[in-house]
């Protein structure tokens, strides 16, 4: 048997040039699950990242909250199954036909377009955004070289029996990702459909943790979305 741990990257760079990196609010998010798990002397034998930025920097604020506790962490590996969905791709690829055919995606895009406030942004953003990724994942939107929904469940659920299959006795895995994965696991552990599962993507907060139990053929949910280590609304976010 063992425990895989699924960690949410923590908050991202919403509204500025480069999305993919800790904002400063991030960062604290980060520091704080590593010294929470720290404070409860939690050890990984693993510990594993999606490839992108945000994934990567969490992971280094947790191991360095352990590092200055005095506890070790493991060196943190890549694992490309654990990136995120080609949401931007999608999102480019399929606002226009969107805006083209619905009038209340106009009217979100023209309220996105009049916002200066980045709280208000984000919220007409999400109307927008997810709309689009639903007709992706119910198939109604296919774009060319773009990975299709049901081939990135099917990467993901690669890299869980990958760290299933190498963790029988090898100890609690912990694996930063993003919102996306997280979603692939508790299909897999709930056997939840395509729209159930987009809708626990959206439900993950900024860096908190999921937790599975892998046992032969079974994946089991343990926790969902824990964040005790957030003790402060400024702390709850999404992006």
């Amino acid at each position: 048997m063992s425990r895989i741990i699924l960690v949410r990257h923590a908050q991202a760079s919403f509204g500025s040039p480069d999305y993919d990196k800790l904002c400063p609010n991030g960062e604290k998010q980060a520091r704080l699950l590593g010294e929470h798990w720290a404070s409860r002397g939690d050890a990984f034998a693993r510990a594993l990242s999606g490839p992108c930025v945000r994934h990567l920097q969490t992971a280094r604020c947790v191991a360095h909250a352990h590092l200055q506790a005095g506890r070790a962490f493991p060196e943190v590996l890549v694992m490309n199954e654990f990136d995120e969905y080609p949401g931007a791709a999608v999102y480019r690829a399929g606002l226009p036909a969107l805006l083209e055919e619905c009038d209340e995606a106009r009217r979100f895009q023209r309220a996105l377009e009049r916002s200066t406030d980045l709280a208000e942004r984000s919220k007409w953003f999400q109307q927008l955004f997810e709309r689009v990724i639903s007709k992706w994942v119910r198939g109604e939107l296919v774009v060319d070289g773009v990975e299709r929904w049901q081939e990135f469940c099917a990467r993901v659920d690669r890299g869980l029996t990958r760290i299933a299959d190498d963790g029988a006795s090898a100890g609690d895995v912990v694996v930063f990702t993003s919102g996306g994965p997280i979603g692939v696991a508790m299909r897999r552990a709930m056997n939840l459909s395509d729209m159930d599962t987009l809708q626990t993507t959206r439900m993950s907060r900024n860096a908190s943790f999921s937790e599975f139990v892998s046992s032969g053929d079974r994946f089991m949910l343990s926790a969902f979305n824990a964040h005790p280590h957030l003790d402060d609304d400024s702390l709850l976010t999404y992006w």
